[in-house]
């Protein structure tokens, strides 16, 4: 009976970690980067912990209304909706959805990463915690859990076999 225990609970373990580096990596491997959603300012489309998949893409082909990625100076990611296209001067206009103005700044196409396609809620979470000490802890921790649940079994049929020869 503890066998089957443990060999379901390793099962579903593993498939949820399975399932979870197939949404991490599978997108990766079609050209799409990763960005973890850290403010509110694309609320209520985006949330805060989602993870927004971003492709690169020509500039002609963005226009009012998507949502980019861009990078501002110092390696900062700002993901918002794009609200005017300057295509004269390669820039456009950005705004988050969260918020009531349009930002500082236009966006230059050098600082623009790409198009936001499809975006995954809550994910983000564990993109960013993952890189934590307590994150790398909670990874470890699990994988302990899956060996044991997978040795669990022949450790206890082991004393049960040593009490039955006694």
């Amino acid at each position: 009976m503890l066998k089957k225990v443990c060999g379901f609970l390793s099962t579903i373990l593993l498939v949820l970690l399975l399932a979870l580096a197939a949404v991490l990596i599978v997108p990766k491997v079609m050209g799409y980067k990763e960005m973890a959603v850290l403010s509110g300012s694309m609320e209520p489309n985006i949330h805060v912990g989602a993870i927004v998949y971003v492709k690169e893409e020509p500039f002609e082909k963005i226009a009012a209304g998507d949502v980019i990625t861009y990078q501002l100076s110092g390696g900062t990611y700002v993901t918002h909706r794009v609200v005017e296209v300057d295509e004269a001067e390669k820039m456009v206009i950005t705004q988050g959805d969260a918020n009531d103005a349009v930002d500082n700044s236009p966006v230059s196409s050098e600082q623009i990463v790409g198009k936001a396609h499809f975006n995954l809620p809550l994910i983000g979470y564990i993109s960013i915690y993952a890189k934590t000490p307590l994150g790398i802890g909670v990874i470890c921790g699990v994988l302990v859990v899956i060996i044991l649940l997978n040795f669990l079994p022949e450790i206890f049929s082991e004393e049960e076999k040593e009490t039955e020869c006694l």
